[in-house]
């Protein structure tokens, strides 16, 4: 298997088609895996904006203001007030959000990035990344797209690349009821694929500056094993999410 960034992209802009810019550059194959950070994603649909657009309500105000006496600087109320807007629960508050967005993925400030955004305060994730991994797949000649973003994870220092989206595969590989190598056979393993090509990507396309929003994955084989469609957990199963509902910061 190899990887390799997608070269000489300019600066996306709302409308532009993601596909073609893809498909000018590189000559893609049927079976590769083509990796695009969900920053080039929305930007193209438009999902860039401005604090001024997030007046902040009662509920905004104060988290703004617990945080900031927990951290000593100043936080924006609009960009809380973003936060809540982008998100269907808000899971932790402090010492910072964490929240599940409209598409299920839970992760802090829920997802918004305030970097590499020309012109614009904030870029909020796509809405549908699914969606929008399958409309740039109708445009390439590739079968698997998936839409990749970074976040944090529960036990680990730092950040990792993560499909928040995907569209021509499932993102996890079920290893149950197969065989270990004693014959034992495996009951609760599936191997969430989805994130560690994104993962692996991410490596490729590095951080912050380097401008290489879109990886190819060349050479990857699912191999003789079942699909499974699950990628984040369902609430009633996710309990560490159970757990943090119930807990609080006290600073």
């Amino acid at each position: 298997m190899e990887l390799f960034a997608v070269p000489d992209l300019p600066e996306v802009r709302e409308g532009d088609d993601l596909a073609a810019l893809i498909r000018d550059r590189v000559d893609l194959r049927p079976d590769d895996v083509v990796c695009v950070a969900s920053t080039v994603v929305s930007k193209a649909e438009g999902r860039a904006a401005d604090l001024d657009e997030f007046p902040p309500g009662p509920r905004a105000r104060e988290i703004a203001a617990r945080l900031s006496d927990i951290s000593g600087d100043e936080k924006d109320p609009r960009f809380a007030q973003a936060v809540l807007e982008e998100s269907t629960e808000v899971i932790m508050e402090a010492p910072f959000l964490l929240t599940e967005t409209r598409f299920g993925h839970v992760g802090v400030n829920a997802g918004i990035d305030r970097s590499n955004v020309p012109g614009h305060d904030l870029l909020l994730l796509p809405k549908r990344p699914s969606e929008s991994a399958a409309r740039i797949r109708e445009g390439l000649p590739a079968d698997r797209v998936l839409v990749t973003d970074t976040c944090g994870r529960p036990f680990r220092h730092g950040q990792r690349g993560v499909a928040v989206g995907w569209a021509g595969m499932a993102p996890a590989r079920d290893w149950r009821g197969e065989g270990d190598r004693d014959g034992r056979e495996l009951g609760v393993t599936v191997e969430n694929v989805a994130d560690e090509l994104a993962a692996a990507a991410n490596l490729v396309a590095g951080e912050g500056d380097d401008g290489t929003p879109v990886v190819v994955v060349r050479g990857f084989e699912w191999g003789d094993h079942g699909e499974s469609d699950a990628h984040f957990r369902d609430v009633d199963g996710d309990l560490i999410r159970q757990a943090v509902r119930g807990w609080s910061f006290d600073a």
